[in-house]
């Protein structure tokens, strides 16, 4: 039998400077929130990538209702002409 001991295995992310991450904050949740508006353009880029894809909550922080809502509003402004579907350029 094998006296030996064995090495710990150690978590390679908190071998250097601890990790710390602030939770995200839903920004149409709250006393203070702006409505979600399919014509408000300028807010609605915020959650559209490069590419036309709506951005996963995960990323943005919105909280599962309002990322419905805002999923709704995105396409209500894309099929009206408010935005375009997507914003590079065929070639």
């Amino acid at each position: 039998a094998r006296t030996a001991a064995r090495p710990e295995r150690h978590n390679p992310r908190l071998l250097g400077k601890s990790y710390f991450q602030r939770k995200k904050n839903c920004p149409f949740t709250g006393p203070r929130a702006r409505p979600i508006d399919y014509k408000d353009v300028k807010t609605l880029q915020r959650y559209v990538s490069p590419y036309g894809k709506i951005m996963p909550a995960h990323m943005t922080g919105v909280s599962a209702k309002a990322q419905r809502q805002l999923k709704i509003a995105i396409k209500r402004a894309r099929m009206i002409g408010l935005m375009p579907f997507t914003d590079r350029e065929t070639r």
